[in-house]
């Protein structure tokens, strides 16, 4: 289970605002790319809060909601386009929207745990952690915000795009989405630069 650990290692070393940063959507053939930075009170304990991808979509909902709600908490959520995805490629977009989310949190952190490999260029110190959001309780809350949001941003291009069934696979690659892709043709939130995508795009 995540723990403080690594935050408090942090503030042993003189870092004073310590935010966790993850993503949800890296993966996906359509919709954006969502990141979220989060900052937990010093000494923040929970019992339920881990990677998001532990847990039901239920209990996501509720974490997102107790997370959002509490005071003490400081947090921003950062979306990333279809656009500026095709644009720079998935990676960088990841990235730009890591920085953005440091940049946004006010005060601004001091230091971030970051879920996944160093990012280039990142505007304040860094700590990467692989599988960070099943290490710490800041990358685990940052997962929960991300992914609970891109869910929700997902249902809603669902309404405007029927019939790719966004609201059930979240854009992901599975074999229902790739079969609609299929027939159907990508829509204006696939990512034309992904090869699943462009294999289906119409001849100019």
């Amino acid at each position: 289970m995540p723990s403080l650990d690594y935050e408090n290692l942090l503030r042993a070393a003189g870092h004073r605002i310590i935010a966790g940063i993850d993503e949800a959507g890296r993966g996906p053939l359509a919709g954006p790319v969502c990141v979220a930075a989060v900052v937990l009170p010093e000494g923040y304990e929970h019992t339920v809060l881990n990677d998001s991808k532990q847990l039901s979509e239920a209990k996501r909902e509720r974490l997102y909601e107790e997370i959002t709600g509490d005071a003490r908490i400081r947090w921003h959520c950062e979306v990333v386009g279809v656009a500026e995805i095709d644009r720079v490629n998935i990676l960088q977009a990841t990235w730009l929207g890591m920085r953005l989310c440091a940049l946004a949190l006010e005060p601004r952190p001091d230091a971030v745990l970051i879920d996944g490999r160093p990012v280039r260029d990142f505007p304040v110190h860094q700590v990467a952690l692989v599988k960070g959001d099943s290490l710490s309780h800041s990358i685990a809350a940052a997962s929960i915000i991300a992914k609970v949001t891109r869910d929700r941003l997902m249902v809603a291009l669902a309404a405007r795009h029927p019939g790719y069934g966004f609201e059930v696979h979240k854009g992901y690659p599975t074999p229902q989405h790739q079969a609609l892709l299929r027939k159907l043709g990508p829509c204006t939130e696939h990512r034309r630069s992904f090869a699943p995508v462009a294999r289906w795009m119409p001849e100019l």
